[in-house]
Order: structure tokens, then C-alpha cells, then sequence
């Protein structure tokens, strides 16, 4: 069987941080480069994680600003 794409589960990660409580709606996620560091991945695939969350509505990107948690309540599913 085949591995989990690396910018599949980063995000997956994320997810759980945020259903967690470690980040919540309005926090600002770490920086690309905090992101490549943490995971031991490259810009391109935290840019992958980006585009993921960002179709799934879990986060809002605004240039020059950052990334942000959006309200869970608008996406996320009870198990």
C-alpha cells in the first residue's frame, strides 16, 4: 500500500491541531519556512498544505499577511 502523500498529512496534522485547540478561528499558522523546519519538508509542499486547507475551508491566506484558522463551525464534522 502506498504512503500518505507528505502535504496529505501535514495538513491532516493541522486539522487535528485545530480540532485540538492548539490553534483556533483567527490564529496565524507558522510561517512557510517554520513550516519546512517543523516537517522536515520543502516550500513547495507546505504550499501543497496550503491549497488543500485552503479548498477545504480550514484556513484563509492573505498576502503579505499570513495564513489563518478559519471558524471551525463552518467545517468542521462531528465523528
Amino acid at each position: 500500500m502506498p504512503a500518505t502523500p507528505d502535504y496529505i498529512r501535514i495538513s491532516d496534522e493541522i486539522i487535528d491541531d485545530i480540532r485540538s485547540g492548539r490553534y483556533e478561528a483567527g490564529d496565524k499558522l507558522p510561517s512557510i519556512a517554520q513550516l519546512c523546519e517543523r516537517y522536515h519538508v520543502s516550500p513547495s509542499t507546505i504550499q501543497l498544505v496550503n491549497v488543500r486547507l485552503e479548498a477545504l475551508e480550514v484556513i484563509n491566506r492573505h498576502q503579505g499577511k499570513g495564513v489563518f484558522v478559519t471558524d471551525p463551525k463552518t467545517w468542521l464534522r462531528k465523528p
